[in-house]
């Protein structure tokens, strides 16, 4: 970070901003410690009281009740704002967290996509705990330094020539310390980006790991990996070298200074130019100065984490978000159509869209109805839009040009919520949420009952399988007694627990053996006779069983059709039938494209 003031001001206002829902908070651990600096400062003067009085020869009882009073009202009032600042730090720390998982979890799946997961993971986790010790370090800043000025101060009032000597002391270990800490802040920053990409790598080598071990790569993905980690520790060790620097100067060039003061004061002592009682006033206060010095160069090295944390937290806020809520200015329905109207639940209406400004269109002029009832399949090469089409219709991506409608209503009169509650989506890779097998099922519908979730466990042939696990529906998902397979199978009954109106399958099938692909496909054909069902196909069952099919080709719609009418017609339909073995007859497909 750079030293000078008008880069290190915008940062700080970052910071603050953490701070400023508990100002009142704030202020009360501000008060609590100049009180306690009050009572410090008080003690060595008190002392000297001690000291006189046992001189003249008068009863000690007032001075020491004083002095004893002192250190326990300076204990307690300490203890209280520690126990007061440790709670306002852990606020100020889950606030943050609060924050940027929410925003996570509102992003535009494209924003979020953007930055790998291990480094959003990564700011959650240790970035903000760096505001735990910042969150304290401004008070302690003020504290600190009103200690040390009036530590300054009544150590003028003793004497002012051993003050002087003491301001020469501390200036000169303030020039070397302002030399140190600008190297602190950059090095602690470097620090945390790298932890940022350490995360980011990590997470994706973990993701990928029988890949990974397939390949024969953890040699060389563990080089990658530990090299961000050395890069992590390099960048560490030099933060704390420096900081261990600040520390030496810091406690060196105080313990030199006592030194020399006690050196100095003893001999204008034997001149009579300063009483013992002063002397060793003075003493404790010279002593109490590495306190206060000592506070400050902590509170400084922990407000500059606190400052590169919150830059790169609040950069979380640069990630888009999905509309909360539909416009107020359009009504939506208080009833959806009937079942049987011929209005098409969904329908693209000249879509054209792209991933990014300077991209390509993922899809260009795309005119397409689904209907309310049936199964749309959805087929083309690789890059083709298919994905690009879902992504369009659950919102994960929006139009550039056109617009979709839901139930002939623009999806800008709908909240990203309400559309999506229409909607269920099986994703080809079928992530499962963390949980068990029973919450992973009724992930949209919380208030399934056991009826229902057993109803659906059966549909997709997994009742038998969940049965005989050993802790049932409440099997965690991490267990490997659960296959791939049947990980796709539970995705499928979340989504036909919801009982959609509309249900996007991306190849839900493709881990399936055949027998339970026949049931399953079964199953989808009962939903496509009261809803809609939209699937990307790859497999010859899906193609077979849908109602109508969709080729797509460089983003555009290219043809339309049963299979055999596209098979008849489209030429690249016909080389799709071929590259990916989906015909149902193989003399049908060579007559076609004889």
């Amino acid at each position: 970070m750079p030293a000078s003031g008008s880069a290190l001001l915008p940062r700080l206002r970052t910071l603050l901003s953490f701070l400023a829902p508990h100002r009142r908070t704030l202020l009360l651990g501000l008060v609590l410690g100049l009180v306690a600096n009050a009572a410090g400062l008080a003690t060595p003067m008190v002392t000297k009281w001690v000291l006189d009085t046992l001189g003249s020869g008068e009863p000690m009882t007032r001075p020491i009740g004083v002095l004893l009073a002192l250190v326990l009202v300076g204990a307690l009032i300490t203890l209280w704002q520690w126990r007061l600042l440790g709670t306002l730090a852990e606020q100020v720390v889950l606030d943050a967290r609060t924050a940027m998982v929410g925003r996570y979890l509102r992003a535009r799946v494209g924003d979020l996509h953007r930055r790998p997961s291990g480094e959003l993971v990564t700011r959650v986790t240790s970035d903000a705990a760096l505001l735990h010790e910042a969150s304290g370090s401004i008070i302690g800043l003020v504290n600190s330094t009103i200690a040390l000025l009036g530590t300054l101060v009544l150590m003028g009032v003793l004497d002012l020539f051993l003050l002087g000597c003491t301001i020469v002391a501390v200036l000169v270990v303030a020039a070397v310390m302002g030399v140190l800490l600008p190297r602190i802040a950059k090095a602690t920053t470097a620090a945390q980006e790298s932890v940022g990409r350490l995360g980011g790598t990590l997470e994706g080598t973990l993701r990928a790991i029988r890949t990974v071990k397939a390949s024969r790569a953890e040699g060389r993905l563990g080089e990658r990996v530990i090299a961000d980690a050395r890069d992590t520790a390099a960048h560490s060790v030099r933060a704390a070298r420096i900081s261990a620097s600040v520390w030496t100067v810091a406690w060196t060039g105080i313990q030199l200074a006592v030194i020399a003061i006690l050196g100095i004061g003893a001999w204008r002592a034997q001149r009579d130019l300063l009483e013992i009682s002063s002397l060793i006033a003075f003493l404790l206060y010279a002593f109490q100065l590495m306190g206060p010095i000592s506070e400050l160069t902590q509170n400084v090295t922990a407000l500059q984490a606190g400052i590169a944390a919150a830059g790169r937290i609040r950069e979380v806020e640069a990630i888009g978000v999905e509309s909360p809520a539909a416009p107020a200015a359009v009504p939506l329905p208080a009833h959806r159509p009937a079942p049987d109207t011929d209005q098409p639940v969904l329908a693209f209406r000249g879509v054209t869209a792209r991933y990014g400004p300077d991209a390509p269109p993922a899809v260009s002029g795309i005119d397409l109805e689904i209907p309310r009832r049936g199964h749309t399949a959805i087929v083309g090469p690789s890059g083709a839009g298919k994905t690009t089409l879902f992504s369009l219709l659950l919102r994960f991506l929006e139009p550039e040009h056109g617009e979709l409608l839901l139930d002939g209503r623009p999806y800008a009169a709908h909240s990203h919520y309400q559309v999506r509650a229409r909607l269920a989506y099986v994703e080809q890779e079928t992530p499962v949420v963390p949980g068990t097998i029973r919450d992973n099922v009724r992930f949209g519908h919380p208030d399934a009952t056991e009826a229902e979730i057993q109803e659906v466990l059966r549909a997709v042939q997994l009742d038998e399988k969940v049965d005989s696990l050993p802790e049932g529906l409440d099997t965690p998902l991490a267990s490997t007694e659960v296959s791939g397979g049947q990980r796709q199978r539970i995705a499928l009954a979340r989504a036909m627990l919801r009982t959609p109106d509309v249900l996007l399958l991306d190849e839900a099938t493709a881990q399936l053996d055949g027998l339970t692909e026949a049931a399953l496909h079964e199953c989808i054909r009962q939903r496509a006779a009261a809803g809609a069902v939209v699937t990307i196909a790859h497999r010859l069952s899906t193609v077979l069983d849908a109602d109508r099919i969709v080729v797509l080709e460089e983003g555009r719609i290219r043809a339309q059709g049963t299979h055999a009418e596209l098979l008849a017609s489209d030429e690249l339909y016909q080389r799709l039938v071929r590259a990916l073995r989906i015909a149902a007859d193989q003399d049908v497909v060579a007559a076609a494209v004889a």
